[in-house]
């Protein structure tokens, strides 16, 4: 397995990385926002509350 870094042979010590150097690297990137894991944007329909009506203290809906 090749160090995702630099390329070179990965250290079992480091795996998958060749080195604390490396490992350091990759934390910086994760923690400084270089890498990042797509999502997906919420929708109205992911939201329970929003799909029930609000009621007011005397047990009427309230209108959006």
């Amino acid at each position: 397995m090749r160090c995702p870094i630099c390329g070179k042979d990965a250290v079992e010590a480091y795996r998958p990385f060749c080195s604390k150097r490396c490992a350091d690297i990759d934390l910086a990137k994760w923690l400084g926002g270089t890498y990042a894991i797509a999502g997906r944007e919420e929708d109205e329909g992911d939201d329970p509350e929003a799909q029930a009506p609000r009621q007011r203290p005397n047990g009427e809906d309230e209108e959006d």
